[in-house]
């Protein structure tokens, strides 16, 4: 067998396997190992379909070994079970695609290969070595894990995936009862959700701030809340909804401010305040630096 650096005469002539789509429906029955996971599978049967991205493209990434071959030859069907049993092994430091030159004889035919088994490696998005005929599995791990070692630092390396998570159709009814004052109904969804998913920080996010808005019902409100408790400022009330405005109006560090001012105004409420407080800092990413310069100074007015 080559090493990895030596190149194989001849270029792959992807119009040409664009081109010929006559054999579609067949390599699509090729496919006999879907992969279900959001990222690339080790192993995969290569299609007209999926050559480009999954073999050509994919190259960019990591080395990629092409074995085409034929079920009617011994030959290829164990180098086929061997390199998938090596792959799926090898934690993604490579990839090999089988082609089945019976049923995708155009792709075998841009490879320029003459003899079954073929196995080829690209890098690169261009062919990097290959070899003919059969191979003990211990030569090719060794050869495999020498393509990786020279090959695969030139690389990008493969790029992750992630898979994208639908939406829960309950946050929508929960946003329609928001727009409608309905903040109860509004908890009640988030809540649920919780129940199933107590983790979830963003629902818990968005309950507390439903909460929030319930508290402070701005649709009914008569009077400015901030100048009421600017007026007032040793009222615990009045500075408790103030500051929830001042977190709607998206300046919580003035809410922040006003609550820390308040514990030292009346040092019997303290607690009550500090409980205030985290309950606001839980609105928001605990990395805020708006959130840790308060809590820093929360922690000094309550020692």
């Amino acid at each position: 067998m080559n090493t990895p650096h030596r190149y194989v005469s001849g270029a792959i002539d992807l119009g040409e396997v664009k081109a010929r789509a006559e054999a579609r429906e067949q390599a699509a029955a090729a496919a006999a190992r879907p992969h279900t996971g959001s990222g690339p599978a080790p192993f995969l049967t290569v299609t007209v379909e999926n050559f480009e991205t999954e073999i050509v493209r994919r190259s960019l990434e990591v080395p990629v070994v092409v074995l085409v071959g034929s079920p009617r030859s011994p030959e290829s069907e164990q180098l086929r079970i061997d390199l998938e049993n090596l792959a799926t092994a090898a934690g993604l430091a490579y990839i090999v695609g089988y082609v089945d030159a019976d049923v995708t004889p155009q792709v075998a035919q841009a490879f320029g290969v003459q003899v079954l088994p073929t196995v080829i490696a690209l890098g690169g998005g261009r062919p990097m070595t290959q070899f003919e005929g059969a191979q003990p599995i211990d030569s090719l791990r060794q050869w495999l894990d020498t393509l990786v070692e020279q090959v695969g630092p030139q690389l990008s390396g493969l790029q992750e995936t992630e898979e994208e998570v639908p939406e829960d159709p309950r946050l929508q009814d929960a946003l329609a009862a928001l727009n409608t004052g309905d903040f109860d109904a509004a908890i009640a969804v988030y809540d649920e959700i919780l129940t199933e998913n107590p983790g979830d920080t963003d629902i818990a996010q968005a309950r507390d701030t439903a909460k929030l808005l319930k508290r402070l019902d701005p649709q009914n409100r008569t009077e400015d809340p901030v100048a009421a408790a600017d007026a007032a400022p040793e009222d615990v009330e009045k500075q408790f909804t103030a500051a929830d405005a001042e977190v709607v109006a998206g300046t919580p560090e003035r809410a922040f401010e006003r609550l820390i001012a308040l514990m030292t105004a009346v040092p019997g409420e303290k607690l009550r305040v500090r409980d205030r407080l985290v309950e606001l800092f839980a609105l928001f990413d605990a990395a805020d630096p708006r959130v840790t310069a308060a809590r820093t100074q929360m922690a000094s007015a309550l020692f």
